[in-house]
């Protein structure tokens, strides 16, 4: 069985490419990750500008004097350039997204940033016609800021033309950045904060402008502030500048549109003359065209699959396992490589990414998470095992007698008593090094090894045995001072190879171990009774932690389902273990096997 356990969601890799040299963030950089850099740039941009109208609120000289050093930086050359090249790359790497995408299922968030990225251009070709492309055409200075104010003012066309950007650009924006952050692990406290200020900043935007707006129009009273501040083009000179933005833009904008669509007509075409392959899924089968990814099939067909990110290979959530033949998929980018690498499968090749896996012949997959996951999980960075192979150690810890004291107690009284002895338990566990795992009723099952090899993972069990004799005593003296009887316990230990994982419906998961260890464990558990002791411990987790062949008393057992009979190891008191474990310790025989795997 091919063991492959995984994660959710980040392990950054920080690693370079043995052979290239090039920095693992590097080589992950995709079409995507240059549309978010050059969208945080322009939003950079509108953040300062915002920031400058917003301050109206104090007065229309405060603006004036931010609006300076804003203009100084925005316009250095240098930056000025980035911003431009910045902008058209956004625009670009947009209208290559819209052809790239072969499905239109899309969340209200995801639409709604479409439809008012698409948007932007046309809000803006007046403000820009009057602030940029005048100064182009007719090598002309920008006006002072009072002239887009009092246009906003007194004109009603720049007034919608002017807040629709305002609104437009920042939700888009905002939007944006939501779907970039909201899988960082500090969302979840900073959400509130975020939220704050895209709600704030418009309005305080706006509200600077109108109050801004009330000391430019009483000054445009005065014929000299008119003549320095709102004599700009002539009325020939606006008409050229408005025939270019407001006419010869806006079709050639609705070109570019009418290009991407027809393209991907054309693509459509192509790829059904290129044939079809079978896409099989554990419980259905789809007939997709070649060139189509296998998240792009799952949401055409209506098919349940993880996908936070909305495929934009960000989270890895969309992850599958090929279990047909891997030889004949393409190769992966260097993004999904990346990705993969990050969450630790970029070592099995039948572990690929369904949003970049376009697959030319037929396939057959199983998604690895569960299609409900959601931004949450990825936040957490909480680890997603998805079927792995290893060996554990088990031991299950039971509550005697739990029946009989629910007879002499109240119902409140016995869980209460249960839930200390759980405590008991599980703190004995974990502080040996193992996960408390499952809690059945008065009764415990914890794992050993996940992250340890064989040898350790069989003497943190019997620590964990020792320390659990402890504390139990120690919680037999607070109940006897309480006047109650004793609580009695058996517990079982044994070691194998079972399959770890993730079991469970929609959002009611565990993590646990399957096998036939674990229900050895189990029984051997339950003979601590007909035994007449506290604990039985297999041989073999014996043998494995170096304990001498003497040091227990042994017995042969038979095991419900096995043919042949186990030898076991029992201890009246498991406190004993401790001393045996640190004999053999000390003895120097441990240092080597202890180290972990």
């Amino acid at each position: 069985m091919t063991a492959v356990a995984t994660s959710s969601v980040d392990t950054r890799g920080r690693k370079a490419d043995g052979k290239s040299g090039i920095p693992a963030w590097l080589r992950g950089i995709s079409a995507r990750q240059v549309r978010l850099a050059t969208g945080l740039v322009m939003f950079a941009y509108i953040l300062s500008h915002y920031f400058n109208h917003a301050l109206g609120n104090i007065s229309y000289a405060a603006m004036q004097v931010f609006v300076p050093y804003h203009t100084a930086f925005w316009r250095y050359p240098a930056v000025n350039a980035v911003l431009y090249a910045a902008a058209m790359i956004h625009f670009s790497l947009g209208l290559w997204a819209l052809y790239q995408r072969r499905h239109f299922h899309f969340s209200v968030a995801e639409i709604s940033q479409l439809v008012l990225g698409l948007s932007i251009p046309l809000w803006l070709a007046s403000h820009f016609g009057a602030m940029r492309v005048a100064g182009w055409m007719f090598d002309i200075k920008p006006p002072d800021y009072g002239l887009p104010i009092y246009a906003w003012w007194v004109e009603e066309s720049q007034t919608i033309a002017q807040t629709g950007l305002l609104l437009v650009a920042w939700a888009h924006g905002c939007i944006g950045l939501y779907f970039w952050l909201r899988m960082k692990p500090f969302f979840r406290w900073a959400s509130p904060i975020l939220l704050s200020i895209a709600v704030m900043m418009p309005v305080l935007s706006l509200l600077g402008i109108y109050q801004g707006g009330r000391e430019v129009v009483d000054l445009a009273q005065e014929q000299e502030w008119r003549q320095k501040n709102l004599r700009y083009v002539t009325q020939a000179q606006a008409v050229a500048i408005d025939t270019i933005t407001l006419f010869y833009f806006p079709i050639a904008y609705a070109g570019a549109i009418v290009f991407v669509f027809a393209a991907r007509g054309v693509r459509s075409l192509r790829e059904r003359g290129s044939g079809l392959y079978t896409l099989s899924y554990p419980h259905r089968q789809v007939r997709v065209p070649k060139g189509m990814s296998v998240l792009e099939a799952s949401l055409r067909f209506n098919i349940p699959h993880a996908s936070v990110c909305g495929g934009r290979a960000r989270c890895s959530t969309c992850r599958v396992r090929v279990v047909s033949d891997i030889a004949t998929l393409p190769k992966a980018s260097a993004r999904e490589a990346f990705v993969l690498t990050r969450v630790g499968a970029g070592a099995d090749p039948s572990i690929r990414l369904a949003c970049q896996l376009r697959p030319q012949g037929d396939i057959a997959v199983v998604p690895i998470l569960q299609p409900t996951i959601g931004a949450a999980s990825v936040r957490s960075r909480q680890r997603m095992h998805v079927g792995e192979e290893r060996y554990v150690v088990s031991m299950f810890v039971d509550m005697r007698g739990s029946t009989r004291l629910s007879e002499k107690r109240l119902a409140f009284d016995v869980v209460v008593l249960i839930n200390r002895f759980v405590e008991a338990v599980s703190r004995a566990v974990s502080d040996a090094g193992g996960q408390p795992n499952q809690f059945v009723g008065d009764g415990v099952l914890a794992l050993f090894g996940l992250g340890r090899d064989r040898t350790a993972a069989c003497r943190q069990a019997l620590r964990a045995a020792a320390l659990v004799s402890a504390n139990i005593a120690h919680l037999n003296e607070q109940i006897a001072a309480e006047g109650h009887e004793a609580v009695e316990y058996g517990l079982g230990i044994h070691g194998g190879e079972v399959i770890v994982g993730d079991i469970g419906f929609r959002g009611h998961t565990i993590f646990t171990a399957l096998g036939d260890a674990v229900n050895v464990a189990a029984r051997l558990q339950d003979m601590t009774k007909a035994l007449g002791c506290r604990a039985v411990i297999s041989d073999e987790v014996c043998k494995t932690a170096g304990l001498a062949g003497d040091a227990l008393a042994r017995a042969e057992v038979e095991i419900r389902g096995h043919d042949e009979t186990m030898t076991v190891r029992t201890a009246k008191d498991p406190a004993v273990l401790m001393n045996l474990l640190d004999r053999h310790a000390g003895s120097g025989e441990y240092r080597t096997a202890a180290a972990p795997a």
